[in-house]
């Protein structure tokens, strides 16, 4: 039996990574996919391969408060109201200790990672106010713990994703709006490539081999296995579940 079946499912972040594994798993599980994303070419590959029946999307940039107005009404134009959203827009900064961050970089990492978050709350929570549903904010082990060096701005980002996802749920369970966040680990995305970069420069293996040595478990978690706690939690087997963080991180909030 399909999980979502007859669901209607709005992701953003959807051009790739966790966000297109998202949307190809909800498709899958019999949900029409509303998709947002930066990546024009990367989204309508995606309706091509899941067909305009069952899919749509939006470009644009989750930090600007026309885009979230124009994402929930396109998406019920589309196909109806939400039944779950998955707010997974992010970016991860660059690594610097906090007198040489960029406070330009700063700010753009807030307005991504928070404001987006934020702004996506303001929109979708009163169109699912009617029927109910899940919020899903995509959010990172860096919400429970500092790890590494110079990613202030990731990390107080992921900080503030928590405290949003905890007031929306307190605001919303009269209106059966479930919210939660999903934590991965280091996780084999395009990000994480990004991350080990921005680690050691030219030498991203060797920040790869430091990062693992973190880890319990030790290796990387994939899409997929984020995708599996997302699902759950999109679907109605979660009914009883809102206002909580839930780690997919390898062990690492353990330590």
């Amino acid at each position: 039996m399909q999980r979502l079946a007859g669901k209607i499912a709005l992701i953003t972040g959807a051009s790739n990574g966790i966000g297109a594994a998202a949307a190809r798993r909800f498709v899958k599980e019999g949900a029409r996919v509303f998709m947002v994303g930066r990546n024009r070419s990367a989204l309508e590959q995606l309706v091509e391969e899941f067909t305009e029946e069952k899919s749509a999307f939006l470009v644009g940039d989750v930090a600007l408060e026309d885009l979230n107005q124009k994402m929930i009404d396109s998406c019920q134009a589309r196909f109806g109201e939400p039944d779950c959203v998955l707010l997974n827009a992010g970016i991860e900064g660059v690594a610097f200790p906090i007198p040489d961050y960029p406070t330009d970089v700063f700010d753009q990492v807030m307005a991504i990672n928070v404001r987006g978050v934020f702004l996506g709350l303001k929109y979708v929570l009163p169109s699912m106010r009617g029927r109910g549903g899940s919020v899903i904010i995509t959010s990172s082990i860096a919400g429970l713990k500092a790890r590494g060096l110079g990613n202030s701005a990731y990390v107080a980002s992921k900080h503030a994703e928590m405290g949003l996802m905890k007031t929306a749920a307190m605001e919303n369970t009269a209106h059966n709006i479930r919210v939660n966040c999903v934590l991965p680990g280091p996780t084999e995305t395009r990000m994480m490539r990004s991350i080990e970069e921005n680690r050691s420069p030219g030498a991203s293996e060797e920040a790869k081999k430091e990062v693992l040595k973190g880890i319990p478990l030790g290796r990387y978690g994939t899409s997929d296995e984020v995708v599996n706690m997302i699902t759950f939690l999109a679907s109605d087997e979660s009914a009883m579940c809102t206002g909580a963080a839930y780690t997919v991180d390898g062990g690492i909030s353990a330590c």
